[in-house]
């Protein structure tokens, strides 16, 4: 056996010195009323739909090249642009045809063959009606357009939108769109359409339904459960989350019970490191590269004291004592190489240098 849900109620306002309304009544709060706001399809749809009502404009096929103008051609320190023929005036010589040219044609003129109509699909459409109907239930959202509705009653917004009559900024003046007024409060009859739900593609316009129009909601855009008996196959669109707070779904018990556990010991792969360029990973596996390091180490500073010892004994400063030991033992040295050298006293020598006797 189906079990029967309990649907919200809604009351309807009785109407003073009315006999058929003089008591309080109440009616089921359609689905509608709960179908989830999309304020981005409302106003795709409002633009797409918007377009529909444009007239062509174009310009004329001739404007820009109302002149005889013909190219200079080249050896005449200008560009080859075409040029106004003429004088006398200030006008010949003048650049023409061009768009970037005083007086010429505009790059890519608006054409009457333009697409200028909208398709939109006819789903997507009546989503869109249903997001402004459901928008106008919300009273977060029809404050926000600036609605005054702190109060039952309709007479302080009415006033309002009496108050902001004004005359049109621009051109529109002159093309019979003179007044400007703020949007109001809507009534929705039962036996009237074609009303503005969401002005401007906005959404959240304060609305005032009459009972019947209210009762026929649900026939015309069904439920969630049951199509809508005006509109062939056409049902709700549903919310994808019923309960928008997404930590308490998490955290309930119902879905902790059916999650798996949290991992705690993850395992991690381990970074391959150089052993060229780190010594720790170097001395697990060579325990000897510390030491074999550190005389490598020492034997550089050894090299680097004898180096600088060996340097600094070159560059000793020689007392003049010094000096004149040196320059003798210098001058025996060379005496004795001279007289070492004097192959003239054997016979050998003496006819190979061919000295005579």
């Amino acid at each position: 056996m189906a079990v029967s849900s309990a649907r919200p109620l809604v009351t309807v306002q009785a109407l003073d010195s009315d006999m058929t309304t003089d008591h309080s009544s109440t009616v089921v709060l359609p689905d509608i009323m709960t179908a989830p706001v999309r304020p981005d399809m409302v106003n795709f749809v409002h633009a797409q739909i918007s377009n529909n009502s444009r007239q062509p404009y174009a310009v004329s096929t001739k404007a820009g090249h109302q002149t005889s103008a013909e190219s200079w051609g080249t050896g005449r320190a200008v560009s080859r642009i075409p040029r106004v023929p003429g004088g006398g005036t200030h006008r010949a010589g003048q650049a023409a045809f061009g768009n970037m040219c005083r007086g010429g044609t505009m790059a890519f003129p608006n054409k009457v063959y333009r697409i200028w109509h909208r398709r939109v699909n006819v789903n997507m459409k009546r989503h869109a009606i249903v997001s402004a109907i459901a928008a106008t239930a919300v009273p977060a959202l029809v404050m926000g357009r600036g609605h005054k509705i702190e109060n039952v009653g309709a007479y302080d917004d009415a006033e309002k939108a009496k108050e902001s009559i004004g005359i049109r900024s621009g051109v529109g003046k002159m093309r019979n769109r003179r007044y400007v007024c703020r949007k109001g409060p809507l009534v929705v009859y039962g036996n009237e359409g074609g009303k503005i739900l969401a002005p401007g593609g906005h959404v959240g316009r304060f609305v005032i339904w009459t009972k019947s129009a209210f009762e026929k909601l649900e026939g015309i855009y069904g439920s969630f459960e049951t199509p809508s008996e005006k509109k062939k196959g056409y049902v709700l669109p549903r919310a994808k989350m019923v309960n928008a707070d997404l930590a308490r779904i998490i955290n309930s018990d119902e879905v902790q019970s059916v999650v798996k556990p949290i991992k705690k010991d993850e395992k991690r792969a381990v970074m391959k490191k150089n052993p060229l360029k780190n010594l720790n990973v170097m001395l697990k596996l060579n325990p000897y590269a510390k030491t074999a390091k550190r005389m490598s180490l020492l034997a550089e500073a050894q090299r680097v004291v004898a180096k600088k010892e060996k340097l600094a004994k070159k560059r000793k400063i020689v007392t003049k004592e010094e000096a004149l030991a040196i320059k003798a033992a210098g001058k025996s040295w060379y005496q004795t190489m001279i007289s070492d050298s004097d192959y003239t006293e054997f016979d050998t020598f003496t006819k190979w240098l061919g000295a005579s006797q």
